[in-house]
């Protein structure tokens, strides 16, 4: 344990976070987004990386991706969804009986699951928000599919229009694509950073900006994102962590959850969940109709396990990463009752294993919990490895 708290403490007194990004990560509400709603702006929350962000963001609407920090149990939202269904949706829900959830103006889900729809369901039974819309997200990525998505997205683009009075006609959406591939960029820089032998930050401090960055106005933090970017730059790094960890797995938006992986040495130097940085800050083409280039690239860029007959892209997606980053090991983090990535993860850790890759499965709740259970296993994946 002293060698635990010692590489705690010295990882984080070289990241140096600035202390916004946590404070925005620690409140669903947070001061940015009261005061872009101030201005005038109206907050559209989110669910899924399969709702392409720009299209919420255009003309004064304000994308702000859900979540529910701090959640002690679910006692309300257990009475309408079933104790099967995963506890992110049921958090969610218990959040918006809270009215946690009341600064939003409107919601917009995809249909990627039966929990989250499951949660549309309820949301519009007890709350009915003044708008909301799901999107009849496709299985499969081919022409057909593709089409279909683009369509959705007009329909989305309508509503919005319809009841915000909103532009999202072509070039409204363009300057809305730009805007997001600016931030993506500064972001992406500081990601890459994660590459170098001794990285400069650590993954829960990687996370947390990528979580703040979803949770308010991305353009009020490009100064700061731009200068933590310079001051890592120079930064000696981090040379005392174990093994480099690739973090792969279903919804995650909580630092802490990763840096209990990280307390006993192992550095997470790259993640590809549905809210993480592969390929989640891949820029947008801005070329052609802007509607098909969010569509494409959120069909065929994203690849959920929701998606039929990818998970050999998958595979080669989630590999070449190990490879790209240079990580010895891969931990698949599942949330407990997700259906999706309840399939994936047994099919994806036998063929990584396969490929030679050492690799640890982990099932957690929402809620962080059992950390004494997931630091044990952790430990003994790096002994596992030499480590």
């Amino acid at each position: 344990m002293l060698f635990v708290s010692f590489v705690v403490k010295k990882i984080m007194k070289q990241s140096g976070i600035p202390s916004v990004f946590r404070e925005i990560v620690d409140r669903p509400l947070n001061r940015r987004v009261e005061d872009a709603r101030a201005g005038g702006r109206r907050a559209i929350g989110y669910t899924c990386s399969y709702v392409p962000e720009p299209l919420i963001s255009v003309d004064g609407l304000l994308p702000v991706r859900v979540r529910a920090p701090g959640v002690a149990g679910t006692p309300m939202a257990d009475t309408y969804m079933s104790a099967v269904t995963c506890s992110y949706t049921r958090s969610l829900l218990e959040f918006a009986m809270q009215g946690s959830f009341d600064h939003l103006d409107g919601w917009v889900f995809t249909a990627s699951c039966d929990h989250l729809r499951r949660l549309y369901d309820n949301l519009a039974y007890l709350i009915d928000p003044p708008f909301r819309h799901i999107i009849d997200l496709p299985h499969k990525t081919g022409d057909q599919a593709l089409a279909w998505y683009v369509e959705d997205l007009r329909q989305l683009a309508g509503a919005l229009s319809s009841h915000f009075g909103v532009d999202t006609g072509p070039e409204a959406l363009r300057a809305a694509i730009e805007r997001h591939n600016e931030s993506l960029a500064l972001v992406r820089a500081i990601g890459d950073l994660r590459r170098r032998d001794r990285p400069p930050l650590t993954g829960a401090d990687f996370h947390t900006i990528l979580v703040a960055c979803a949770s308010a106005p991305r353009e009020t933090l490009t100064e700061e994102l731009g200068e933590f970017g310079r001051t890592l730059t120079e930064s000696r790094g981090i040379d005392d962590y174990r093994a480099r960890l690739l973090l792969v797995g279903s919804q995650l938006d909580d630092p802490g959850a990763i840096e209990v992986i990280e307390s006993v040495g192992g550095l997470v130097v790259a993640d590809r969940f549905c809210s993480g940085s592969i390929p989640g800050l891949e820029p947008i083409p801005a070329d052609g109709d802007p509607l098909r280039a969010l569509a494409e690239h959120s069909l065929r860029k994203i690849s959920c396990p929701r998606m039929m007959e990818d998970f050999e892209a998958r595979l080669e997606a989630v590999l070449r990463a190990a490879g790209d980053y240079r990580a010895d090991g891969i931990v698949i983090e599942t949330m407990k009752f997700c259906d999706t990535w309840g399939v994936e993860s047994g099919l994806l850790a036998s063929a990584l294993r396969r490929a030679g890759m050492p690799v640890l499965r982990l099932e957690r709740e929402y809620a962080l919990s059992g950390e004494g259970q997931v630091r044990t296993r952790v430990q003994a994946f790096l002994e596992s490895m030499g480590k």
